[in-house]
């Protein structure tokens, strides 16, 4: 239990990677489209997208030729109940955690 938390606060640890949640919750985006608003190589992005795989906050699909990821967002449940322990925090309110993530978004050219 204690490496899983590891790898989703490792995971939420990084502004692209909650920026990358915060597009998901919208709607399942082909990784084309998640990479649009970052000044990075597609490259780049599958890595994140990797690391967000492997800590189960999102899955990836292979339709036709063209990979969709998708916000899985019950990955986020070990962690707030992880939060929960310590009495201060209720449990995660995804409406609130969509405003959060917004916020987050990397501020472009309206892209």
């Amino acid at each position: 239990m204690s490496d899983d938390l590891d790898i989703i606060f490792a995971a939420l640890a990084d502004p692209t990677r909650r920026a990358i949640l915060a597009m998901l919750l919208e709607d399942d985006m082909a990784v084309t489209d998640v990479a649009d608003p970052f000044e990075m190589s597609l490259a780049a992005i599958s890595k994140h997208l990797t690391i967000l795989t492997r800590a189960g906050l999102i899955s990836q699909e292979k339709r036709g030729r063209v990979k969709w990821c998708k916000l899985e967002p019950d990955a986020m449940r070990a962690a707030s109940v992880w939060m929960q322990g310590f009495g201060q925090f209720d449990p995660v309110n995804l409406d609130a955690f969509e405003r959060f993530l917004e916020a987050e978004l990397p501020k472009g050219d309206g892209a």
